[in-house]
């Protein structure tokens, strides 16, 4: 068996397991290995029964609990709906608890009367007494002796067990051979890092703190360390090439300066700024390759349009290609309306993955037609089908969600064209420098004067009742709610909130006939995209999602961003959040519930109270947690590294940007025998985003 072999291929996945594991994204055996634990936690301390009730605090709908049982009741079985259950009552002092299991009837005859047992499990709250399901059953003895192990918690799926998920994992580890570190000896040596053997299978099963940190250390580096020697490798490819587009000189009667006169506001002095070291870059003697970050609402695609306008001007075609289908519409729509409104006659092409094949031959012909044309479009800008006639200028929007493959696959449409990259994350500029070294970077640090600064607060779960008196009153003065949380449904092991549950929890807490929808990124890409026109047009009050929401979604109505969980999240995505709102005239809020009462939580989040700038507050962040916090809250999403985030991990990744330029200035493209696992190692990384595009 290979990394590259399906998940299918393991024994007792069958058709409909298979299908489970591709909704957690687990396609093949490198993919189940690379499937982290979202967290470890350590079993709860054994629970009298009787002391159940001093568990529960007020507000509380339910915990996970060891509880010591002593079986006094014979276990009854009933069959209902093809099913047998079992149940158990148990009585200690004034506490009552049900417990029931599910095609579990051999039960009845394992607790036995006078045995004691641990029953580790969720416990809830039921008319006067308690309630659990399905929990683990376990002699006190053996209960014990794991109490001090690390057990890993995994994003699930509706169907698919932990228990399922742990044991594929550890079939895989057995199945593969993984003793072949790609990793030089000396470079694993001089950073104490350990095997990469060792480092897979304790991320998955510690053996104990001290390994996990070791465990991820090690993975972590592996994740910056092939992210910055790609970016290398690409650059020395593209460093050198030569500008052979002729763009207007800036002289001329440029339609971008008659567009700005045009708009009903004024651009900031960086957008000014910004849009000149783009219009120098194109005509210069180099191929342009800029990144240019500015903060959420710092106006990023007024500069996108105008160059791409200057390359229709010229005779060019241009490119932009978003993370979404979502955020394309939005721009195609951006585009059109500017066009029409200053009377240019510029084709506009929209390629997504949801068009139907018809629509798609029909911007296929209109790409190869009009070599002027501006083409919007998602990942389906990079598949073979997608052939540009005169591509000059290539932008993908929120840089942080593309690898550097699907970049270079972009440029490698058109004959070396130029690229220009944009991103909302706030990165301070220390470590931006190694993220995008092979870039040239302008920031948009502005923010239109107009805009009214979002005002934010964070509560505590018991304020959640206050919460949605607040956006009752906002709905009835006719604006609208987003709700973000931090799972799409209930996840074993994850005392969080999650998509499904909340919409149905606010349906039951909003005024009647408010519209209340989910959204989540494992929709079918058109269910998404119906979802977000009906938000957009004000016929869904209320869109509960996950974070797929936090990429460029611009609703003007939208008054409110409530969070749920949100020390779960990193800063700088609280940041991205918040700015969904306040893009209207109105006064907008950001609610942030904080579920802990943990005081380094509380810490964190008070920064966002305290300013709107993003750089400000990564930069805080930054010095707040400092580096090397191996078990801190993530930056979830940021540049798409599965454990790696760029701020509590900012020591690793300027140690792998080290070792990767002293690779580098040695053999820039890896052809010497010494490098020979390396440049595999990197081949199969830039493979793999290639692989994630596509799906």
């Amino acid at each position: 068996m290979e990394l590259s072999s399906g998940i299918g291929t393991i024994k007792g996945i069958g058709a409909k397991t298979e299908e489970l594991f591709h909704k957690i994204g687990v396609y093949t055996l490198g993919d189940i290995l690379l499937h982290y634990p979202k967290d470890y936690n350590k079993l709860p301390a054994i629970t009298p029964l009787a002391e159940l009730p001093d568990k529960f605090q007020t507000g509380t709908e339910g915990i996970t609990a060891a509880l010591a049982i002593h079986i006094q009741k014979t276990p009854f079985v009933k069959s209902a709906r093809s099913m047998q259950i079992t149940t158990l009552q148990v009585q200690e002092q004034d506490v009552h608890l049900d417990v029931v299991w599910f095609r579990m009837p051999y039960l009845k005859s394992t607790l036995s009367l006078g045995s004691w047992f641990v029953f580790l499990g969720k416990v809830t709250r039921k008319g006067n007494g308690y309630h659990m399901e399905q929990p683990q059953i376990l002699a006190p003895e053996k209960y014990n002796a794991m109490q001090n192990c690390l057990w890993p918690s995994y994003a699930l799926t509706a169907g698919l067990s932990k228990n399922k998920l742990s044991q594929t994992i550890q079939q895989v580890l057995k199945e593969l051979d993984l003793s072949k570190d790609y990793l030089p000896e000396e470079v694993r040596n001089r950073h104490q890092l350990a095997e990469y053997n060792f480092a897979i299978e304790n991320i998955h099963f510690p053996e104990s703190e001290q390994a996990l940190a070791s465990a991820r250390k090690r993975l972590i580096f592996d994740e910056f360390f092939q992210f910055i020697l790609a970016a290398g490798m690409q650059k020395e490819q593209m460093e050198e090439i030569q500008n052979d587009f002729s763009f207007l000189p800036l002289e001329d009667k440029l339609w971008s300066d008659e567009v700005m006169e045009q708009l009903p506001y004024q651009l900031t002095g960086a957008q000014l700024r910004t849009l000149q070291e783009i219009r120098n870059d194109l005509r210069g003697k180099k191929v342009m390759q800029r990144l240019v970050q500015g903060d959420v609402g710092s106006g990023k695609t007024i500069i996108a349009f105008l160059a791409m306008l200057d390359a229709s001007q010229s005779s060019y075609q241009s490119a932009l290609m978003a993370p979404t289908e979502v955020l394309a519409q939005q721009h195609y729509q951006t585009f059109t309306s500017l066009c029409q409104e200053n009377g240019l006659n510029i084709p506009i092409i929209l390629l997504t993955g949801s068009l139907t094949q018809k629509e798609k031959r029909r911007a296929y012909e209109r790409m190869e037609l009009y070599p002027n044309a501006m083409v919007i479009g998602t990942h389906a800008l990079i598949q073979e089908r997608a052939i540009f006639d005169n591509l000059a200028l290539v932008i993908t929007d929120e840089q942080h969600r593309f690898g550097v493959k699907q970049r270079e696959t972009l440029f490698l449409k058109g004959a070396q064209p130029h690229t220009l990259v944009m991103s909302a994350t706030p990165i301070p500029r220390t470590l931006g420098i190694i993220l995008y070294g092979d870039l040239d970077i302008s920031v948009i640090d502005e923010v239109p004067a107009k805009r009214l600064p979002v005002k934010s607060c964070v509560v505590g779960k018991n304020s959640r009742k206050t919460s949605y008196d607040f956006i009752a009153k906002e709905i009835q003065n006719g604006h609208q709610i987003y709700v973000v949380c931090p799972l799409v449904e209930e996840s074993e092991g994850l005392e969080m909130e999650n998509v499904t549950d909340y919409a149905e929890t606010l349906k039951k807490n909003l005024p009647k006939g408010t519209v209340v929808e989910y959204l989540h990124g494992k929709m079918k890409s058109g269910r998404k995209n119906l979802i977000m026109e009906q938000f957009a047009r004000n016929e869904i009050q209320v869109l509960v999602s996950t974070t797929v929401i936090e990429v460029g979604v611009n609703v003007p109505n939208a008054t409110v961003m409530m969070i749920e969980d949100a020390q779960r999240f990193g800063l700088a995505q609280l940041h991205q959040l918040r700015g969904r709102v306040g893009r209207g005239e109105a006064q907008s809020y950001c609610i942030m519930i904080n579920t802990t009462d943990s005081e380094k939580a509380k810490k964190r989040l008070e920064i966002l109270n305290q300013s709107n700038d993003g750089f400000y507050i990564a930069s805080e962040d930054l010095k707040l947690r400092g580096p090397g916090d191996f078990f801190g809250i993530r930056q979830s999403g940021l540049l798409e590294f599965r454990l790696g985030d760029i701020y509590q991990n900012a020591d690793l990744l300027k140690m792998a940007s080290e070792e990767a330029q002293v690779i580098l200035a040695e053999d820039r493209q890896l052809t010497s025998e010494k490098y020979h696992f390396v440049k595999e190692q990197i081949q199969r990384y830039l493979k793999e985003q290639i692989e994630i595009a596509n799906l």
